[in-house]
């Protein structure tokens, strides 16, 4: 076989069934229990204005390196970006259609990044999330929080530990960048050259490097759990209440920044214990308060989070756990009549809500039969020339012991309904 002249790009690739499909399943079951907290969808521009996700952080990967940019053709063209996240996508929508708040939606969808592919990351790759904007209540922090642990319940997930920080607020903030400046800056020489760099732009990030040289330097810095406000310290104690009096437990990370700039006060990250240390953050988020203010909207409080779907897959195939969805097919057509009794016969199945399928090609009865084995199908429907003349079909249990038997056309739909419920597919 020939090698292939066109493979998908690097760090894409082609989700094919039944694969797809679990996908699917994943995302839907996300979007009902988004629905049952009280969030509505929203469906954001695949690229906006390179602008929009500036405001995340000039000093972040994600703005430096990361964006997958273009310009249009227009005069002067404008310089776009495919979007890296979603927080940013959304706080710009809030500033332009002004929603009564508080103002409550989940996504899903794809985002680029052009970043190194490895286990679980692509630069095209698929994120569930929730946003809450126009609120600063603690409770609304839980309520965010509490989704995603129970989005990790629903879909089998027991090994997902859940690591809970503050970035503080204005008020306090300056102090605690003064005072990890002054400690990374003493430091300086034992640092990667990466995070020599990164402290030139942002001390805050040097926290987020994974750099083995870093880690002990790190380890020793300062807190900003001990640099807190009172109104910081207090609020993240309600947040801590409120998971507590819901029995979702955590760990506290005091070195949790996440990767964007945006954060403040809440932060958290879910992290799968059954993968590898290195690649388990399934998904995380935060506090962003200022965020849309930045974006040339009113001070309008945030909080929300992003869960990344090829990690959590990556999770549930650990812990075996949310397997690929059944077939949608029902019944599976096998017409060696010539085939316009299958045309008619699919089309009777499928009017009642039956899934149905059939070859092509007036294949011989044993390949037929192969196929309808592959499809999943729970039954096949047999039309021969004797079923014709008898106005009759053959309906054969392809997953079970109960053989087959004649059923006349004019109920075979109902039969099969019949079947199907009592044996609860």
């Amino acid at each position: 076989m020939a090698e292939p002249k066109f493979r998908a790009p690097k760090g894409t690739r082609d989700i094919l069934p039944p694969e797809s499909a679990r996908r699917r399943s994943l995302s839907d079951a996300f979007a009902v229990l988004a629905g049952q907290w009280g969030f509505g969808e929203v469906v954001s521009p695949m690229f906006e204005d390179m602008g929009v996700f500036k405001r995340v952080g000039e000093s972040t990967d994600l703005v430096t390196k990361e964006m997958f940019d273009l310009f249009d053709k227009g005069d002067p063209p404008q310089h776009l970006a495919l979007r890296p996240e979603l927080t940013a996508s959304i706080c710009r929508a809030y500033v332009e259609h002004r929603p009564v708040p508080p103002w409550k939606v989940w996504y899903d969808g794809p985002q680029f990044r052009y970043e190194q592919p490895q286990a679980g990351r692509y630069r095209q790759f698929t994120q569930v999330g929730v946003e809450v904007l126009g609120t600063d209540d603690p409770q609304a922090d839980v309520d965010v929080i509490a989704l995603g642990s129970r989005f990790f319940e629903a879909v089998g997930l027991t090994k997902v530990s859940l690591l809970l920080n503050s970035l503080g607020d204005p008020a306090c903030r300056p102090d605690y960048l003064k005072a990890l400046s002054d400690y990374l800056d003493s430091r300086r020489s034992e640092l990667s050259a990466q995070s020599q760099v990164t402290l030139e732009r942002n001390p805050l990030r040097v926290l987020d490097s994974k750099r083995r040289e870093d880690q002990t330097i790190i380890d020793e810095a300062p807190l900003m759990v001990d640099f807190l406000s009172e109104e910081s310290a207090a609020h993240f104690q309600q947040v801590r209440s409120g998971l507590e009096a819901l029995g979702i437990e955590y760990e506290i990370s005091p070195r949790l920044v996440r990767g964007l700039d945006y954060y403040t006060r809440t932060t958290f990250e879910f992290a799968a214990d059954a993968l590898e240390a290195s690649q388990n953050a399934v998904g995380g988020g935060g506090r962003y308060d200022g965020l849309v203010e930045a974006l040339g909207g009113p001070d309008t409080p945030g909080i929300g989070f992003a869960l990344g779907v090829d990690r959590i897959l990556l999770a549930c195939n650990a812990e075996q756990s949310f397997e690929a969805a059944p077939s949608p097919v029902d019944v599976f057509v096998v017409d060696v009549a010539g085939g316009s009794s299958a045309l008619t016969i699919c089309e009777s199945l499928r009017g009642v809500g039956l899934g149905a399928d059939r070859a092509y090609g007036g294949r011989s009865m044993k390949a037929q039969m192969k196929l309808a084995d592959r499809s999943g199908a729970t039954y096949a429907v047999i039309i021969g020339d004797d079923e014709i003349a008898s106005g009759e079909a053959t309906l054969r249990d392809l997953r079970g012991d109960t053989g087959q038997r004649r059923v006349p056309l004019a109920v075979l739909a109902g039969e099969i309904r019949r079947l199907l419920q009592d044996n609860g597919v």
